[in-house]
């Protein structure tokens, strides 16, 4: 491991790029302590205290923390993800779109730069948004928010998140471009990451307190160890699908000839499923925020954090955005015809049309398999730190609630960063993070983190 690491300061490209990368991360972290103009620092921080387990504490988290400081990127890169969602939804009914998507790497730069203009038009609603919010804020003691409300408090605001979330999203795109990972995933984990050590002593400070049982703490950290090596397996987790090559002569060389294999992932879509989906959960807190229709406000209760509906549509959003994301990314017809290009075939069936029948038929199970392990890691730990309210579920709802224990409708009362969904994005990006590390110090010949694993597949 030590080894390792000394390799990865011995390549100077290498070196360049993860230098750039933690130093770009290091200006995500200085502008999420940057204050926002207007707003009263410790009042926000008694009502972030009140709210913290709640979906306010689920955007905070995704922020960096940056919401409970009200800081200049406190929408964080969201708007981002929102517009990619939005932008990828119509690449698939507007013809236009879809002929941008398919004429290579000039096209994809136009659809780059739609998704960049979308992301200002969300920035601005979702900063409006926030701006009335915590113009309308006060503290359990009665104390606002903000002290001196008014269009010119609202403007501020507006014109400062959304400039700051254009940086953030330029941070993203540079990281992608000239470090290491993907830029987007890279300021995420950074934000959930730094809340990590005082989760841990808010936990250790419970448990020494006797708010919290020594046993439920350990009962949780074994919990995580096992979801964690669960999320390990199946992120590697892959079919292999054999192809074999036919055996061609050109001029006096003889080409393929050889047996191989198509790799194909249980999880194609990695995280990104999961970001996605919860960038659709945080649509109706911001409309709540924006419309103070009674409508609205009541909609926004019944899909709050630990209400049934919300799992439902938490769980709905992560397997659609499985399969729409793997629609996109895999062409199993591109597949085939590149396999019947080059004399490749699998065994026992025909090339062209069927191999791509068969390559879709394969792919989709396996991505059923994958979107319900994402929503099960992502939900079943949050259903058992936050509880289920059962008050929530139609007709016999109140009666339940009545005979169910307590922690069942409240759960065990931990900090929210050790919910599924901040454990898989941790767990998952920092697996791709350490594999790119791995193929570039492969790539120079050098040993990277994984001998062992590598070791089995060299020949000789």
């Amino acid at each position: 491991m030590i080894d390792s690491f000394r390799n990865i300061f011995a390549i100077p490209d290498l070196r360049k790029r993860i230098l750039f990368t933690f130093a770009l991360l290091a200006v995500y972290r200085v502008g999420c302590v940057i204050p926002t103009p207007g707003v009263d620092p410790q009042a926000l921080i008694e009502v972030m205290n009140a709210a913290r387990q709640t979906m306010l504490g689920f955007l905070n988290t995704f922020t960096g923390g940056s919401i409970e400081r009200a800081a200049i990127f406190a929408i964080g890169i969201m708007p981002y993800i929102t517009a990619s969602i939005i932008l990828q939804l119509l690449t698939v009914v507007v013809p236009y779109l879809e002929k941008l998507s398919k004429e290579g790497e000039l096209g994809r730069r136009k659809i780059t730069q739609y998704t960049r203009y979308g992301t200002l038009v969300v920035a601005v609603i979702q900063s409006t948004s926030l701006a009335f919010v915590v113009e309308n804020f006060t503290t359990p003691g009665g104390l606002p928010l903000v002290p001196n409300p008014g269009w010119g408090f609202r403007l501020t605001t507006i014109l400062t998140l959304t400039t700051g979330c254009a940086f953030v999203m330029w941070l993203g795109e540079q990281i992608s471009e000239r470090g290491i990972g993907n830029g987007i995933s890279l300021i995420i984990f950074a934000g959930i990451v730094i809340g990590l050590p005082n989760a841990i002593a808010t936990t250790y400070g419970k448990m020494q307190g006797g708010t919290l049982h020594p046993l439920v703490v350990a009962v949780l950290v074994i919990f995580m160890v096992i979801v964690t090596g669960f999320i390990v397996f199946m992120e590697r987790a892959q079919r292999r699908i054999p192809v074999q090559y036919a055996k061609r002569v050109v001029g006096r060389k003889v080409y393929g000839g050889q047996n191989t294999y198509l790799p194909l992932r249980v999880n194609t879509g990695g995280v990104i499923p999961v970001i996605f989906a919860s960038s659709v959960v945080m649509v109706f807190p911001t409309l709540a925020g924006l419309f103070q229709w009674e409508p609205v406000q009541r909609l926004s209760e019944v899909i709050s954090w630990g209400q049934p509906l919300y799992y439902l549509i938490y769980s709905t959003a992560i397997i659609f955005f499985c399969y729409f994301y793997v629609s996109i990314i895999f062409n199993p017809v591109d597949t085939a015809e590149n396999m019947r290009k080059y004399g490749g075939f699998i065994p026992g069936i025909r090339s062209g049309r069927r191999t791509a029948e068969y390559i879709d038929r394969v792919l989709t199970r396996l991505t059923l398999i994958g979107s319900v392990y994402l929503a099960a890691v992502s939900v079943l730990p949050e259903l058992m730190l936050f509880g289920f309210k059962m008050g929530g579920l139609p007709f016999f709802g109140d009666t339940l609630e009545r005979y169910t224990p307590s922690w069942i409708l409240n759960g065990l009362g931990i900090e929210f960063y050790f919910g599924g969904t901040s454990l898989l994005i941790i767990v998952g990006v920092a697996m791709d993070f350490v594999q790119q590390v791995e193929s570039q110090l492969v790539m120079r010949n050098y040993d990277g983190f994984l001998k062992k694993g590598r070791m089995r597949g060299r020949r000789g």
